[in-house]
């Protein structure tokens, strides 16, 4: 296991913790957003977001897109869900 994974394994054994889904928002439509989280698509509630336009990427918890982040950062949560299954 590499060393990056052999950490967050040893700190989540002990811990609980939300995972948020990175994802790209496909559309937006009325405080809805069609989202792309690794190749599933999802609606999920955008009311919290405002300007979300088609592209941007967005934290997902619980069915809500609760905060815009880039795409580096899409790739890393990508690369730490990857490591956690």
């Amino acid at each position: 296991m590499p060393d990056e994974a052999a950490k967050i394994k040893t700190y989540t054994e002990d811990k609980i913790m939300c995972v948020g889904l990175p994802a790209r928002v496909v559309s937006v439509n009325d405080g809805t957003a069609i989202i792309d989280a690794n190749g599933a698509s999802r609606d999920v509630r955008a009311e919290l977001l405002s300007n979300l336009e088609p592209g941007d990427y967005v934290m997902v918890h619980a069915g809500v897109a609760i905060a815009k982040i880039n795409s580096d950062d899409e790739t890393e949560g990508n690369d730490v869900l990857s490591i956690l299954n």
